[in-house]
C-alpha cells in the first residue's frame, strides 16, 4: 500500500507484489487510511480477476 496526500485528498495505491499490478483510488483525506486502503485492495482484486 502506498498513500499520497495532496491537500484534502489522498491517493491510495495497492500493488500486487508478485505481478506488479497496481490499482489506485482517490478519496477525501478525512475518510481515513484504513477505509481508503480497503477500497484500493478491493479494486486491485477486481483488476486481477479481470486480467485472468
Amino acid at each position: 500500500m502506498e498513500f499520497v496526500a495532496q491537500g484534502n485528498v489522498v491517493k491510495a495505491t495497492a500493488i500486487h507484489a508478485a505481478t506488479g499490478v497496481e490499482a489506485s483510488i482517490v478519496g477525501p483525506a478525512n475518510v481515513g487510511r484504513d477505509a481508503l486502503g480497503q477500497a484500493a485492495v478491493r479494486k486491485l482484486k477486481y483488476v486481477m480477476e479481470k486480467k485472468s
